[in-house]
């Protein structure tokens, strides 16, 4: 199935350094998250739960970090 992904990085990915995160929505309509560095590495979640991260993102709550 991953060969079947479409991958997407990061608009903000760049200097070719390899710091790049994509992801790819699967057929069964979850979410796919790797490193563009560790290709076969994947952690896959739900929409619901990609949403609520990226919504974190957005207000700050990880910029902490």
């Amino acid at each position: 199935m991953m060969s079947q992904l479409v991958w997407r990085k990061s608009s903000f990915s760049g200097g070719g350094n390899g710091d790049c995160i994509e992801i790819a929505t699967g057929p069964d309509g979850l979410i796919h998250i790797r490193e563009s560095d560790a290709p076969d590495v994947v952690a896959v979640t739900t929409p619901a739960k990609w949403g609520a991260f990226v919504k974190g993102i957005r207000a700050g709550e990880f910029d902490h970090l």
